[in-house]
């Protein structure tokens, strides 16, 4: 981030959307511009290309966006469907641009390289054929690498942008420059002989084929970086945009944004909450899974504690307010989550860092050349070709496909597996993991509630149990009832119609079964109904606290009929995977809202190294910054929506695909299969995935470095640099086809 003047007097804040931005060089070249501004306070996120400003009183919006276009880029204030709206934009721009290439691509290098070759098969005008497929390629469907490389040459910068608007234009104009001037005497030798005159005009295919491929990657990238700001907008979408507050004695619809702390406002049931608060009056079981994950819905009475973004099941409450706005937990997730994308869009890819230095030294070289040459008494034509070479094989196409196609062949393995792969960032940070976080609530466990054991009291079996407690649960919508009834469902043909049913609020249900009164529900509920509780069933109470479960109790007529737990059991993969992942070395950490006795009781179960429980969502992604900041590189697993900002936040964020749309977009993998042993198997993939992309960067860079000296010096003209540069790319695309080989530890079925 660039340093600002201090924002002093009456400030207010301008959200903006910024478009034209290719990498993270250029949100800080947008941030320091604004920075600039006398007063002004500005944060740029590359990913989520969002501009955050702080802008003194009497400063208008107009004056940031004009300054934003000055340095080349485009910007407006931000609406509701910016983000969303910006990144289809674009992302349907490339793939036009990328189809109308491939199109286009594919008969121009078969047509120039057979016509350039073979004479006798050559056709009159078939140069100008060429000249027509390649144009729209080179002009229109590169535009975006020709705009970048302008916008950097005006801030005396260069990037891969640069190196590909260079060598698409030479590899262009060389093509010309032959057609029109070099078609009259013989071309190239290229070790078996000379070729055909005009055979210069096959450059146009490099031209086409650099671009092609190099919109595939950009493509590819935007889609990901979609996903991020994604996250975002699915964070804004569980904020309530209107809310009733109290006033006079009368219920006032008025916009979110002018609820304040210390008001009431009341929420009926199947609405959702506005704000954080306490409950002032009513009572009501409250959905909290959307910001906490669990599966149980919480009970809220007067007094109660509520989260903002949760839904209202059944009762009238009215809450006073105690943080709105940007207070709220949800809007600290939101900001959790945009800051976590920002640190992951700040650093830099390695060729972007590499192509800062190798862009300059590779013009130097080219314009070094033509002047020697031309000082030395060489011809222009001469002079004009060893220049050309040098820009032709430095012409990054084997530097552009290293990353894509190893993605391609990584993602397409992964698939197989049950593995989606979204970008480089991912293979990035899985090749130094040391630490798997996972949530417990439907990542290791299966998200909802089961029925696991029946404890009937004497004189009575399973079946009979389950027949009233189901029958009880029948007309309750609760989570536990819903087990309880799923259970009693499974093993009895058909339960009986049930009369004078009430639901009792964070307590349970009490219904007339076939003339039985019939009474379901936590001890506290019998405590309250003078119910004995006999010593044994004392003693089983316990147990199931103990062991992580809930235990339901039913009296049938005022005696105590038996009692079922229930618990979000634990998938039978869960040991395998963490067992796998402890024998790689990785140490494990379980991560969950949920009390501290359910919690180890899970965690004892699968053999986890640690348990941190009852974390609260906005709280999740602080654990992962407080881990990394011990130097820890961690990966964290989740599928809820409170899981998005800490998936945002680790260095490798993995979410099943059963969970949250939100999980799935703040993530840099998607786990395909509901089976946790596929999580060693994604950081091995993602591993194998990165040591071929740094291979092919290398063996690409490194041709580069070796070839150029010789086509400065004349040894390498252009036909020979494009096909050195041909053979390159097909030594990068074997070499990651090699992924197509990887085998998981666990089964890929």
């Amino acid at each position: 981030m660039t340093a600002a003047a201090p924002v002093t007097g009456e400030v207010h804040t301008i959200e903006l959307a910024v478009t034209g931005m290719t990498c993270a060089a250029c949100s800080a070249r947008v941030e320091r511009t604004l920075n600039k501004l006398d007063g002004v306070r500005a944060s740029v996120n590359y990913a989520t290309e969002r501009a955050t400003v702080q802008v003194p009183a009497g400063l208008g919006d107009e004056v940031l966006v004009e300054r934003i276009r000055k340095a080349g880029y485009g910007a407006r204030v931000r609406g509701a469907d910016d983000d969303e709206d910006l990144t289809l934009r674009r992302v349907r721009d490339l793939r036009r641009r990328l189809i109308v290439a491939a199109v286009l691509a594919v008969p121009l290098g078969d047509l120039s390289i057979t016509l350039a070759l073979v004479p006798s098969l050559r056709f009159p005008g078939w140069q100008l054929l060429c000249f027509g497929l390649a144009a729209p390629v080179v002009f229109w469907a590169a535009w975006p690498f020709h705009r970048a490389t302008v916008r950097n040459l005006r801030h005396f910068s260069s990037t891969m942008d640069t190196l590909v608007s260079l060598g698409v234009l030479a590899s262009f104009a060389w093509s010309a420059w032959a057609t029109v001037f070099g078609g009259h005497e013989p071309g190239y030798w290229v070790g078996f002989g000379s070729t055909a005159a005009g055979a210069d005009a096959i450059y146009l295919d490099v031209a086409a084929g650099v671009t092609t491929f190099l919109l595939a990657g950009r493509y590819f990238e935007s889609r990901s970086r979609r996903n991020a700001a994604g996250l975002l907008a699915a964070l804004d979408a569980l904020a309530a945009k209107e809310v009733r507050v109290l006033r006079d004695g009368s219920e006032q619809m008025v916009p979110v944004g002018e609820l304040a702390v210390g008001d009431l406002f009341v929420v009926k049931p199947g609405e959702v909450l506005a704000a954080d608060g306490t409950v002032h009056s009513g009572s009501s079981t409250v959905d909290v899974s959307a910001v906490t994950g669990e599966p149980v819905p919480a009970e809220a009475a007067p007094g109660d504690r509520v989260i903002g973004a949760s839904v209202n099941r059944d009762g009238r409450l009215v809450v006073r307010a105690t943080a709105v706005g940007s207070h709220t937990q949800l809007a600290q997730m939101t900001a959790l989550a945009e800051r976590a994308q920002a640190r992951k869009a700040s650093v830099q890819r390695l060729v972007d860092r590499i192509c800062a230095v190798f862009v300059p030294v590779v013009l130097t070289l080219a314009l070094l050349t033509l002047g020697g040459w031309l000082l030395t008494g060489h011809p222009v034509r001469d002079a004009f070709t060893a220049a050309v070479s040098v820009l032709i094989i430095a012409c990054p196409c084997a530097l552009g496909l290293a990353t894509p196609t190893a993605l391609m062949a990584g993602v397409g393995r992964g698939a197989q597996l049950g593995i989606l792969i979204k970008g480089p960032d991912a293979l990035e940070a899985a090749r130094r993991i040391d630490t798997v976080v996972l949530d417990k609530t439907g990542t290791v466990t299966t998200g909802r509630m089961t029925v696991t054991t029946c404890h009937p009291a004497a004189g009575r079996s399973r079946g009979e149990l389950l027949w009233f407690a189901g029958a009880a649960e029948s007309g309750s919508e609760h989570a536990i009832a819903a087990a309880v009834v799923e259970a009693a469902r499974a093993e009895l043909a058909e339960l009986p119609e049930i009369t004078a049913f009430t639901a009792l609020p964070g307590l349970g249900a009490e219904a007339i079964v076939d003339g039985h009164a019939v009474l379901v529900g936590s001890p506290r509920l019998f405590g309250e109904r003078a119910v004995a509780i006999s010593g044994e069933f004392a003693a089983q109470v316990d147990a199931a606290h103990a062991a992580g479960a809930v235990p339901v109790l039913v009296a049938v007529d005022g005696e105590v009929a038996g009692l079922v737990e229930v618990r979000d059991v634990v998938k039978p993969s869960a040991a395998a995977a963490v067992a796998a992942l402890r024998a790689r070395g990785l140490r494990t950490v379980l991560l969950t809202g949920d009390h501290e006795i359910a919690a180890r009781a899970v965690g004892a179960e699968i053999g986890i190294d640690e348990v941190r429980a009852g974390v609260l969502p906005a709280e999740k992604a602080r654990e992962i910054e407080a881990l990394r900041a011990t130097g820890t590189r961690v990966a964290m697993v989740g599928d809820g929506i409170n899981d998005g900002p800490a998936l945002a936040a680790a260095d490798l964020g993995m979410a099943m695909a059963r969970g949250s749309d939100i999980a799935l977009r703040s993530a840099d993998l998607v786990l395909v299969r509901d089976d946790l042993r596929v999580v060693p198997d994604a950081i091995r993939l993602a591993e194998g995935t990165l040591r071929i992309i740094r291979g092919n960067l290398a063996w690409a860079f490194g041709y580069n470095v070796a070839a150029l000296p010789l086509a400065a010096f004349g040894l390498l003209n252009p036909l020979i640099a494009g096909a050195a540069m041909s053979l390159s790319s097909v030594l990068v695309v074997s070499n990651s086809l090699r992924l197509r080989s990887f085998t998981p530890d666990g089964p890929a079925d």
